[in-house]
Order: structure tokens, then C-alpha cells, then sequence
């Protein structure tokens, strides 16, 4: 049997089909004999056959064979039955296999029935072709045909049907459906048909008199290039500038001043020392777009594709996305909240800004903020300054060519201000649908509607954006990636984009899933990509230094043998602690780079009473460790008394790197609890929140990084405040399934659990 995937065919069973040898590729031509059996899967996207995945087909198919082969190499095939295909596979060589079983069908039509459906069918057509020139030869065709099947498979082509509903025609098991489907698929031909050539007609008149105003136009232009072929030196920048303003669309207060410019163009002339500022002033605001752009309506299974086409994970994050696309489509307007992303480095909050651009058809654009400390490059600079230039909201809105583009407003939290103004209070009115609309660039001088556009923002955190700025978007946190998330981005993106770059054919290298985890796991500790999208990078250029040298290896990267292309492994996680003992007990850290594991350990000593604090503490923490030793003294007051004749030092490892945070609150109270009465609290166990003098357990931030850290390190059991209980949600599943997570509202249940 040959199996050649079909796209945007509709094959109906018990008809005759014509096919040329060179429809079948490669080996399949040459196999084909009276008598072959062929099965056709059907493909939902227009897909290379040697690109062909298990997701593009299809589950019902269409069975045939092959009837006869004419002199000229064309192939009759009769189709025989709908088949359901299961086990379907893909060999290394992108054939496919699979098993096919007989679809039954609903027979629910009677025959006499389905006869006079396609006689009335076939009449109406045969009336409605009489009315158009190339009517005779369509009559001839339409007549050929012996049944409904026949019909809706011979003017498919013709009829304004999309591939799924071709796919929708064939995969139905009722007759009855099948039938009103092709029914309806022909009947909505002719009406379209009829009522465009009324279109037409009515139209006629105006256009007699737009043709008219044309030729008068085509006369008018013809005689002036007459003209500047007599008179060259009289062609200038002006004319051209005329044209263009007058095609541009520009509002009356644009308007205006671009043909005030225009004419002191005219009365300086080209010697003037001003004539190259005004012409780069014309220049810039003629390509702009003027025009009001108009609403495309939106597919949202599209942009739900889209996103998840270009982007793994981030569920929530899509599904807010989702919700705004869907606003903007019911709204019918181009606009909608201004989002801000905010995650760690290479989390995808710039590409989605892309992602959300392709889903809506419109065009992209990218405006770095980082580092910006004067507010003329948001306003732009007044044209009285030398140098003056637009701002970089126009500039982009002139390099998209469009007035609806998506603005992707990148590093807003870097901005700063400095003698040259605020940046951040000037984007107060781009960010405003209320005011943008009215937007006006220094340079420009003229007002230009930003409502159109799409603005989204993106930043590492909140915490430098001023107030006024923040409240003006809605905030969308990016969490960090799981290492599941990470294998999954790695090898459906990341993999594929280094190897293409360096030239790498799919068939040269192999890197097994092991290896792969291996890179996540030893290699990268960041929340986002990019530090592993390096580390592919260099193992891709390691094994190309390796395919030049040996033209023809194939190459296989694998657990063991990793370390050739990326060297030593270069984190060394902590794990969790192997035995137990008083005073020591495991905390859950948030950093840049995501969660971690902390120990807090504690020590008395011969002394006076004093209090050591060693490991960097910040003031916050520090002062964490004054309310848990408050705590401490209050809930166990006899043994808190060896304090006042002992030194109390409190280390935190890794004392070169900082750290402050008040959710070490409990697992500093729980040290010092288990220091005092000689109770160990054990391995398995980490913790995390903040403390009251109250005694109470209050909510902390980043716990899905830090449930990861603490899934990563080793630990089965983890203590969180009472009030993060809704956070669990965005925790991955993978992450929850391997630990046991205990919500706390009071201190003395947490110590009550740990030590009894």
C-alpha cells in the first residue's frame, strides 16, 4: 500500500479521481500498477512531506486504488471507503504508518432522497451558469457529474470552502450532514456570485465617473511631466512633496503645518541653510501613517495557536493575553490595557510582545528604554534646537509603516532622570488611551493618534517604576521556567534555531534528553533561557568544530560524554542536609536567577550575652532575627535563659553573597527554637514566611521559585504561610506532585510540628 498525505483535497468515497505519476513523490511513482491500494491521510496545514509531524493528520483518511494508467502517465483512482487511522508513526525517514480500519457510515439518507437533492442541486446550477460567458462550457462539466459526491468533489476548488470544512465534508459518518454540507458549500457559490455581479452593476454609474475624474487626473499629470521635461530645473522636492502630502491623510492641524513648511521650502530654496531641516521635517512626516486604520477582525483559536506555537508554558500569562485579544474583538477596537511584563532575564517577555503581533496580523515594533535619562528621546526635541529629532515613539511608529502596530516598550523599570527631565512622566500621556490620541511629538509639532496602538511593557521589577507610571498599566508577572518547562523550550526552540544557525543538518547531531536535562540541571540556574540558550549555543559550535574536522560523523551528545562539548559542570546546587542537629534548619530563598535552598544555622558559645550575625544579613533580615529571637525568649522562657550567660552566633552559608528579605522570619524563629531545647527539626523539611511579633506566619513572595528550589535540593516536605495558599496555583504540577506542602498561620504550629 502507498500513503501519500492530501492538503486542501476533498476525496469522497466511490468516485473516479485523475492523478498525474508525478502527484505520487520519490519511490511511490515508480509502484504504482492497476491495482495498487493507496490511502490518503488527510493533513491540517500545507506542510513539506519531509516535514510532515504526527499532529499535522488528520484521524479519518480515504482509501482507494488504482484503476488504470493511461499512455501519458495519468493515474485513475478510484476512492473506496473512509477509514479511521490509529498507530499512526514516523520512520527516520518521514515515512508514515499507520492502521486503518473501515469508517462505518450513518446511513440516514434514503437514496431517493439523496437523488432528488442532487437533481435540484444540479438544475439550479446549470440555471445560475447561463448567466456568465464561459456558461457552455460549465454546463458540460456540470452535467458529466453522476452524484452529489461527485458534484461537491468536482467544483471544490470553486467553491469558497476552507481546508477543515473540505476535512469537515469527509470526516461526518452521517450522509444526511455530508450531503447538506456540500449543499450548502454550493448554494452559498452562487449566491456570492449573484449578489457580487449586482455589486457590480450598481456600482457601474460611479465607476463611468470615477474613470472619468482618472483620465482628467492621467491628462493633468501628463502635462505637467510635459513640462518638467521642457523646464528640469524647475523640478524640485516641493512637487514631489505636494503629492505626497496630499496622498498622506494627514489631519487639518498636520496638515497645515506641513504645507507652512512646504512654502517657506519654496521662498528659501535650496541654497538656504535651512533647506535641509525643512525637507528632513516633510521627509519624516509624510512617512508616517495618517490614515485611520481599519478594525481586522480577530481570530482567537488563531492567536491561541500562535502563542502556544512560539511560547511553552506560561499559562496564565497566555490567558490574560487571550482575555485582552478578546476584549479588543468584541470592543472592535485596536486597543485595549497596557500590559506590563515583568519577569527575571529571558523569561519571553519581549518575543511575546512579537508573538501577540503575528496573532493580530499587525506590525512589530521594539523600543529600548533602558539607560534613557532625557525626556526628548520619549517627546522628542524642539526643530529650534540644532540636531533636533522626533522622539522614539514616532520614530517607531514611522518604521512600522503602520498607525495600529504593537509597541513593545522593553526595560521600562531601567528609566531614569537626570537634569534633562523625567522620562517616565512623559510616557504619562503615550500610556493613556485618554490622552494619546492626541499625542504631540516636540519635533513634529503636530498632534498624531496613538490610540490605535498596542503598548506593551516589559520590565525585570516594579520597584524602581514610579507610582503615576505603574497605575497607568496592568501588571503580569512572568514566572520562572521549571526544568520540565526549560526540556521542553530546549528542545522544541532553542535546539533547533542553534543547530539551523550553525548549519548543523538535523541528521549530523543527536542530543539525547538526558544530556539535555544535564545542561538544564549542572550547566544554567537562572528563571529564564537565556543562560541555556548559551550553553546549546557553544555545545552546537563544539560539535561543528567536530563535524568539519570529520566531514560524514554523526555526532551523539549523551549524559556522559557532555562535559567534551561543555566542559566541567559549573553549578553545584546545595542538596539537602544528610543528618540533623539542633540549631540547624532549612530556609527557601527568592533570588535573580530564581530559587534556592538556605540553611540557617545557629551556635551558642561561652560569652556575655552578644548576639553574632555573620553570612552578608541585609537590614531587613537582620531584623528578622531580633523578632524571632523576641519570639523565641517569649514561648520558651526557661530555656531562653542560657542566652544571658552565652554568646548566640547566627550563620547564614554562602557568605559572599547577599541577602536580606524578611521570609527567613520562621526558619530563624525555628532555628533558635530547636538551639534552645536541643530538639533537631528534620532534613526533609524547608520553610519559609514571614513573622509577626504576634506570632503569626505572614505571606512572602516567589514561592513557585521556591518550591522548585526546595523539589531540586531534595526536599519532600515544605512549610508556607497560611495566606500563599492561593499562590499554589501557579506553582507547576510537577513541582507539587513531589512535595508535601503544609500552609501555617501560627508560629507555635510550626513548632509544635517540627519539635513537639
Amino acid at each position: 500500500m502507498i500513503i501519500r498525505p492530501v492538503f486542501n483535497i476533498l476525496l469522497l468515497p466511490d468516485i473516479t479521481y485523475f492523478f498525474k505519476r508525478d502527484f505520487f513523490p520519490g519511490a511511490a511513482a515508480d509502484q504504482i500498477e492497476v491495482g495498487t491500494d493507496i490511502l490518503f491521510p488527510f493533513l491540517k496545514n500545507e506542510v513539506d512531506e519531509t516535514t510532515v509531524t504526527i499532529d499535522d493528520i488528520y484521524p479519518v483518511g480515504m482509501s482507494a486504488r488504482v484503476e488504470s494508467i493511461g499512455d501519458d502517465d495519468s493515474i485513475q483512482i478510484r476512492t473506496l471507503e473512509r477509514v479511521s487511522l490509529d498507530d499512526i508513526e514516523l520512520d527516520e525517514n518521514g515515512q508514515i504508518t499507520a492502521t486503518a480500519s473501515i469508517r462505518p457510515e450513518v446511513d440516514d439518507l434514503p437514496l431517493e432522497e439523496e437523488k432528488q437533492t442532487f437533481t435540484n442541486l444540479r438544475n439550479s446550477l446549470l440555471k445560475f451558469v447561463q448567466n456568465y460567458q464561459w456558461g457552455i462550457w460549465a454546463r458540460s462539466y456540470i452535467i458529466q457529474r453522476k452524484n452529489i459526491y461527485d458534484l461537491g468533489s468536482a467544483l471544490s476548488d470553486y467553491l469558497n470552502i476552507t481546508s477543515e470544512e473540505k476535512y469537515a465534508i469527509v470526516e461526518t459518518d452521517s450522509r444526511r450532514e455530508r450531503c447538506e454540507l456540500i449543499e450548502n458549500a454550493i448554494k452559498e457559490f452562487m449566491e456570492v456570485a449573484k449578489v457580487s455581479s449586482e455589486a457590480q452593476e450598481a456600482q457601474k454609474g460611479d465607476q463611468e465617473q470615477l474613470y472619468r475624474e482618472a483620465a482628467i487626473k492621467k491628462q493633468i499629470d501628463y502635462l505637467q511631466k510635459e513640462l518638467d521635461e521642457m523646464h528640469p530645473e524647475n523640478i524640485s522636492d516641493v512637487r514631489a512633496f505636494e503629492k505626497k502630502i496630499q496622498e498622506s491623510g494627514m489631519n487639518e492641524d498636520a496638515r497645515k503645518e506641513a504645507d507652512k513648511v512646504l512654502n517657506r521650502m519654496k521662498q528659501e530654496g535650496k541654497d538656504s541653510h535651512e533647506y535641509g531641516l525643512l525637507y528632513d521635517y516633510l521627509d519624516f512626516v509624510i512617512s508616517l501613517s495618517w490614515k485611520h486604520p481599519e478594525f481586522t477582525p480577530i481570530d482567537l483559536n488563531r492567536a491561541e495557536k500562535i502563542l502556544d506555537e512560539d511560547h511553552y508554558g506560561l499559562k496564565k500569562v497566555k490567558e490574560r493575553i487571550i482575555q485582552q485579544i478578546a476584549v479588543m474583538a468584541l470592543n472592535r477596537k485596536q486597543y485595549g490595557s497596557i500590559l506590563l511584563f515583568v519577569g527575571a532575564p529571558g523569561t519571553g517577555k519581549t518575543s511575546i510582545g512579537q508573538s501577540i503581533a503575528r496573532a493580530l496580523n499587525r506590525e512589530y515594533v521594539r523600543i529600548s528604554l533602558g539607560g534613557i535619562r532625557d525626556e526628548a528621546e520619549i517627546r522628542g526635541h524642539r526643530r529650534t534646537y540644532i540636531g533636533a529629532m522626533p522622539g522614539r515613539i514616532m520614530e517607531g511608529i514611522k518604521r512600522s509603516g503602520a498607525s495600529n502596530p504593537v509597541v513593545v516598550l522593553d526595560e521600562v523599570d531601567k528609566l531614569a532622570k537626570d537634569y534633562g527631565g523625567d522620562p517616565a512622566s512623559a510616557l504619562l500621556e503615550v500610556l493613556d488611551p485618554e490622552q494619546n490620541s492626541t499625542f504631540t511629538d516636540h519635533y513634529m509639532n503636530v498632534p498624531y493618534d496613538l490610540s490605535n496602538v498596542l503598548f506593551v511593557c516589559t520590565a525585570n521589577s516594579t520597584d524602581t517604576i514610579p507610582e503615576p507610571l505603574l497605575n497607568r498599566m496592568e501588571v503580569i508577572d512572568f514566572p520562572g521556567y521549571t526544568a520540565v518547562e526549560k526540556f521542553h523550550i530546549a528542545r522544541k526552540h532553542l535546539l533547533p534555531k542553534a543547530m539551523d544557525a550553525m548549519g548543523i543538518q538535523k541528521k549530523m547531531l543527536k542530543i539525547t534528553d538526558g544530556a539535555l536535562r544535564k545542561v538544564i540541571e549542572d550547566y544554567t540556574m537562572e528563571s529564564g533561557v537565556r543562560g541555556l540558550k548559551k550553553q546549546i549555543d557553544m555545545l552546537c559550535r563544539s560539535a561543528a568544530v567536530r563535524l568539519v574536522k570529520e566531514e560524514g560523523q554523526t555526532l551523539t551528545v549523551n549524559k556522559s560524554n557532555l562535559k567534551d562539548y561543555l566542559g566541567r559542570k559549573k553549578l553545584h546546587h546545595d542538596q539537602k542536609l544528610t543528618s540533623a542537629q539542633p540549631g540547624v534548619v532549612t530556609g527557601l530563598a527568592w533570588t535573580q536567577a530564581g530559587g534556592e535552598i538556605l540553611f540557617i544555622e545557629t551556635k551558642l558559645t561561652e560569652g556575655e550575652g552578644k548576639v553574632i550575625i555573620t553570612g552578608q544579613l541585609g537590614d531587613v533580615m537582620k531584623e528578622s532575627v531580633q523578632i524571632a529571637l523576641t519570639l523565641v525568649k517569649s514561648l520558651y522562657p526557661k530555656e531562653s535563659k542560657v542566652f544571658q550567660d552565652h554568646d548566640l552566633h547566627i550563620h547564614v552559608p554562602e557568605g559572599a553573597v547577599p541577602k536580606d528579605g524578611p521570609s527567613a522570619g520562621i526558619t530563624l524563629t525555628t532555628a533558635l527554637a530547636s538551639l534552645v531545647t536541643g530538639k533537631t527539626v528534620s532534613p526533609d523539611y524547608a520553610m519559609t514566611g514571614e513573622v509577626s511579633l504576634r506570632g503569626g506566619v505572614l505571606p512572602i513572595g516567589g514561592l513557585p521559585e521556591k518550591l522548585m528550589a526546595a523539589q531540586r535540593a531534595g526536599i519532600t516536605k515544605v512549610l508556607i504561610p497560611f495566606d500563599n495558599t492561593d499562590d499554589l496555583e501557579d506553582v507547576a504540577a510537577e513541582v507539587k506532585d513531589k512535595l508535601k506542602i503544609t500552609p501555617v498561620k501560627k508560629v507555635r504550629d510550626v513548632l509544635k510540628l517540627l519539635l513537639g
